[in-house]
């Protein structure tokens, strides 16, 4: 028997149960990255006896309850939270065409020819269309990987695109085309002015630009790395908010807009993967989860605790001045298990952790804008310029469901999905006073952009509270703000889009 365990043995997992408490026939155990925990494991109750008796003691009690929860902190990088983020949301991420969809069984690619620019699979290959831009990425052989273009509507065994590939008749099982974007045909698309609204116009052809999969309330990255693929004054992030066959209207751009056409330019459009708070109650879907930490070994194997019929609960996205950026991730369960070394651990696939590299806040931030939320102004100014720090937090108020007969809960349920946070901001005039006091709409988003992968934070309707300004000698004013985030005319309260792939020109290379 050992003596002790050090904390740095341990490590932690998820796996999505297929029932309230039950795991599907072949479960995955997802990796995760804790920095600390927050009470991980299961509180029990007991009551003691104490009847009138000569010798004045307690008799020994009885367990009555057990409350089951967990919560951890972990660095935020580009991919090891966005799988895990579904079960805050209550929803299914909307991904673009993809031969590895994160809800659905993967298409292995098979093989890649070289002649022919073909990508080829057994099946399950229709849907990728014409012009649309795709990432590859882990093939062995490097021409093989990277951003391409299709050059026609794929089949169902076969994606040809226009750059020059390689031969590999077995890439490896983590090779995987996703799509990330479009590129429209020459003259086919230029801006125009809709007041101070921003409309990507289609200028000629007959492209239904509600094919692209697009949505309102999504947002995108218009323009590519070349000239030929970019307007002149038009460049940026952008937010969907009207989008039908001809045009797509922007609420919300990154640049100062201006009509301009373009004439002579293959403009590029990038998208990525889309997570928010579904109005449908049919798209609404609770997960539960089993949560594994193991302890270390004893003489016969590894030890291990689960959380079980876990419900995320509470999350809260952490943001200071000259740190890295980091989650507080809390889960309700209905149960707690452990397990010794001869037990094991419970069976299932664990894949090895990809690294990632986390956001940091001095560098890796393309935008945080907080503005009056405005049906008329694509662009309208900031209420600061600069900030000290920030968080943006939701809360699922779950709760478990107790009963008699029941050791922990039988079931949780949840309650209003709340958005909110806080933000400390230099002070510069006092329109974000103003909005404190006037009730206004107000609107925020959050850009963290780096090596070319882009995490994207958008809350379309929030009110401010708080707002008394810190005057200290010698120091610069500060202004403490409250954000209540509300249900948008989008019919959610907040949106995390991920780009698996933005042009250099974006930056964050």
């Amino acid at each position: 028997m050992a003596n002790k365990i050090d904390s740095n043995v341990t490590g932690l997992r998820f796996a999505e149960e297929a029932s309230l408490k039950t795991l599907p026939g072949s479960p995955v155990f997802y990796p995760l990255e804790p920095n600390s925990y927050s009470d991980f494991g299961g509180q029990i109750a007991t009551v003691a006896r104490n009847p009138i008796n000569p010798s004045r003691q307690r008799k020994k009690g009885v367990t009555t309850d057990l409350d089951a929860s967990g919560g951890f902190n972990q660095d935020l990088t580009f991919s090891n939270t966005t799988r895990l983020l579904q079960g805050f949301f209550f929803a299914d991420i909307r991904e673009k065409k993809t031969t590895a969809p994160m809800n659905s069984t993967a298409t292995a690619i098979t093989s890649v020819t070289g002649a022919s620019k073909t990508y080829a699979a057994a099946a399950n290959l229709t849907g990728f269309l014409a012009q649309q831009l795709v990432m590859a990425s882990g093939f062995g052989v490097a021409a093989n990987n990277g951003l391409k273009s299709v050059a026609s509507a794929s089949t169902a065994t076969a994606v040809v695109v226009n750059e020059v590939i390689a031969d590999e008749a077995a890439p490896p099982a983590a090779a995987k085309l996703d799509t990330v974007g479009y590129q429209f045909a020459s003259a086919t698309a230029d801006i125009v002015m809709n007041g101070s609204l921003v409309r990507l116009n289609r200028a000629s052809g007959a492209v239904d630009w509600t094919t692209l999969g697009l949505i309102p309330g999504e947002w995108v990255y218009v323009g590519g790395d070349a000239a030929g693929t970019q307007f002149a004054n038009n460049r940026g992030f952008a937010r969907i908010s009207v989008i039908n066959a001809a045009y797509i209207e922007f609420d919300k751009v990154s640049w100062t807009p201006v009509a301009e056409v373009g004439t002579g330019k293959t403009i590029r459009l990038f998208f990525g993967s889309v997570l928010k708070n579904e109005s449908d109650p049919l798209l609404i879907k609770r997960r539960t989860y089993h949560v594994e930490r193991t302890l270390g070994a004893d003489a016969n194997g590894t030890m291990s605790e689960y959380l079980v019929g876990a419900v995320p609960n509470e999350l809260t996205l952490n943001i200071a001045q000259a740190d890295k950026v980091t989650m507080d991730l809390s889960f309700v369960a209905v149960d707690n298990e452990q397990r010794t070394g001869t037990q094991g651990l419970k069976t299932g696939t664990r894949p090895t952790l990809t690294p990632g590299s986390a956001f940091n806040t001095s560098s890796d931030f393309s935008r945080i804008k907080l503005a009056l939320a405005s049906a008329t102004d694509a662009a309208p100014l900031p209420l600061f310029a600069f900030a000290t720090e920030m968080s943006l937090s939701v809360n699922n108020n779950v709760s478990p469901n107790k009963a008699i007969g029941v050791l922990g809960a039988f079931d949780t349920s949840a309650g209003t999905f709340e958005v909110g946070g806080s933000t400390t901001a230099y002070f510069a005039d006092v329109t974000a006073v103003q909005a404190v006091r006037n009730n206004s709409d107000v609107t925020i988003d959050i850009i963290m952009l780096k090596k070319n992968l882009a995490l994207l934070w958008d809350i379309p309707l929030l009110s401010l509270g708080d707002g008394r300004l810190a005057v200290e000698q010698d120091q610069a004013i500060t202004l403490p703000l409250e954000n209540n985030a509300a249900e948008s005319k989008f019919g959610h309260t907040l949106l995390f889009q991920s780009f698996s792939y933005l042009p250099d020109v974006a930056g964050g290379v």
